[in-house]
Parts: C-alpha cells; sequence; structure tokens
C-alpha cells in the first residue's frame, strides 16, 4: 500500500469502529508544548497530582514512546449524552454517565490495531487514552481536529468539545493533516466567567489545583475549607460548567455509543438516594463506572462538603 492507500485504510477503520473524527499528524518533538509544560508545572498547577511531573521527555516526544513513530492518529470519539441529570441534584460530569471510557475505547484501540496489522502488515504502534504521557490535545490540533479554547478543552468548529481523545502513535508513513490554524475563541470570556474556582487563567493556562474536578476526583486529601463557600457549585464528581457555557458547543449531538448511556436508576437520582447508599450498592450500581476512581469514600467526602454548603446557605436565607 502507498501512504496515501494507508491512510484512506486508516480513516475509513476509524468511522467503521465508530470514532466520530480522525487527523493524522507527523510524529515530532512538541518543543512549544514542552516549554509550556515546563512552565505550568513550575507553577505548581498540577497540585497533587505528581504523576503529572513524571516521564517528562515522554510527553513531548512520541518517538521515545514508540521508537521509529512517524505518524500520530488522533481519535475523537464523542459522549454528549441524550439525557442529562437533574442539575438541583448532585451532579456527575457528562463523561462519566456510563461505562469507565479507558476499557471502552481501549478496546476499540486494540481491534484498531488488530485490523492494521492484518491489512497492512507487521506495523509497530501503540494505542492511549488518558492513560500514558501523551499530550492529545496538542497532537490533536496538529491533526487538523479543532483548537484547543481558554478553558483547556479541544474544540471542533462542527461538533464542540464533549469528545474522548484517543491517540495511535506509529511507524507507519500516512499523508498528514494540515495543523487547525485558527483559533474560533476570539474574545468570549464566557468559561473564564463561569469557572466557580477561577481556575482559568489567562493564555489558555489551567490552575488544575483549583479545579473541581481536581478537587472531587484527584485530590484524595480533605477538601480546602474556602470550598465550604458553596464553590463546588453542585458538582459531585468532575465539572463540565465551562464546557456547558461554551457557545460551540450547541453544536453538541447525543453520541451513539451505548456504553455511554446512562443507567435510567442513576439519571434519576436524588439527593437522599446518593446519601443513603451503602459501600455494596455503590460497588454494584457503578461497577464499571468512571466513579470507582474516587471510590465510595471520595463520594461521600464530597457529599458531605455538598450538603454542608446546602445547609449554610440555608441558613443564610434564614437569617436575612
Amino acid at each position: 500500500m502507498t501512504p496515501t492507500e494507508q491512510t484512506r485504510f486508516v480513516k475509513t477503520t476509524a468511522l467503521e469502529l465508530g470514532f466520530d473524527y480522525c487527523g493524522i499528524a507527523a510524529a515530532k518533538k512538541l518543543d512549544e508544548d514542552e516549554q509550556r509544560l515546563h512552565n505550568w508545572l513550575s507553577k505548581g498547577y498540577q497540585g497533587h497530582m505528581q504523576y503529572m511531573e513524571n516521564h517528562f521527555d515522554l510527553r513531548v516526544d512520541p518517538t521515545k514512546l514508540v521508537p521509529g513513530a512517524r505518524s500520530v492518529i488522533t481519535l475523537l470519539l464523542n459522549y454528549y449524552p441524550s439525557q442529562l441529570m437533574d442539575p438541583s441534584q448532585p451532579k456527575i460530569a457528562k463523561y462519566a454517565y456510563g461505562k469507565d471510557y479507558h476499557k471502552v475505547i481501549r478496546e476499540k484501540l486494540n481491534t484498531f490495531l488488530y485490523r492494521i496489522r492484518e491489512t497492512i502488515g507487521e506495523v509497530q504502534g501503540r494505542g492511549f487514552v488518558d492513560s500514558a504521557p501523551v499530550l492529545e490535545r496538542s497532537w490533536a490540533q496538529l491533526a487538523g481536529l479543532g483548537w484547543v479554547g481558554k478553558n483547556g478543552n479541544l474544540i471542533h468548529k462542527n461538533a464542540g468539545s464533549f469528545f474522548f481523545i484517543a491517540t495511535i502513535i506509529t511507524d507507519l508513513s500516512l499523508d498528514y493533516d494540515d495543523p487547525f490554524a485558527k483559533d474560533f475563541c476570539g474574545t468570549c470570556t464566557r468559561c473564564v466567567e463561569a469557572c466557580p474556582t477561577d481556575a482559568i487563567l489567562p493564555d489558555k493556562v489551567i490552575d488544575a489545583s483549583k479545579c473541581i474536578s481536581y478537587y472531587t476526583i484527584e485530590l484524595k486529601s480533605h477538601l480546602s475549607p474556602e470550598l465550604k463557600k458553596g464553590q463546588l457549585d453542585g458538582w459531585l464528581f468532575g465539572c463540565d460548567t465551562c464546557q456547558d457555557v461554551c457557545p460551540w458547543n450547541r453544536f453538541s449531538k447525543s453520541h451513539s455509543t451505548a456504553a455511554f448511556e446512562i443507567a435510567p436508576s442513576i439519571l434519576t437520582m436524588k439527593a437522599q438516594e446518593w446519601e443513603e447508599m451503602t459501600e455494596e450498592s455503590f460497588k454494584k450500581v457503578f461497577a464499571n463506572s468512571p466513579l470507582q476512581r474516587t471510590k465510595f469514600s471520595g463520594i461521600q467526602r464530597n457529599l458531605k462538603l455538598l450538603r454542608d454548603t446546602q445547609d449554610a446557605v440555608i441558613a443564610s436565607s434564614t437569617t436575612q
């Protein structure tokens, strides 16, 4: 096969496996990202996520992850749901509505690589989905799939930002897409203004140590006292605020991946049901869910903070 024929096969296979978009960039060291990442880490924006400091050289150079790599294939998979949880009840981020995306997408990537080898021959390659030192949003932009918005998310001009990003680094010779050159955020600052914890800084920098997703998922210790002022904004697990207010997400459409569908019992869960849930029932209801990452103890911690916040709001309103 010629590089053009191989490229056509790769993009056709991506669609057959259910991915929404596929773009390809040349494997190279990301010099600009290297400097940005260094500055970000030096300012402590990673908080207690020490793993962000590991394997620095691998994050900025795909040829060190896959020796001999020539191409980086980026794949987008929509997860925007057809039904939304009641915003007046404890909220979980939309990406966590269904089964753990790592498992779902990893299976697709394994199938993808199998088909490539079956059709093209012996090919070196590895698939990644948010579980290895890969700067997936940078690769998506270089592959022409969109731009990185002020909120740090990749935004596709025709479909918004509710996407999982997967990457395949391979030694295949392929035709490369043109990088996405324009930033269509313009002067819009809706995400910056809407962020409950002021985690979105100038120049597309995110102070992850202030992000609600960090507080409710990554941070394993007790939450900061200042959050008791209501800054969790009702979020029990993760946060979608900066995406929900983004004008480009008016183009979001419901996904077609059955594994990401939310169970009816979870969709309609009330605060009292969350409060009364036992660890045994939590493990059963959320057996294959991203919520397992924070464990039952983490959910209980977050619930307590939401409850304390609500009690404080009620007390404040009755004294006025």
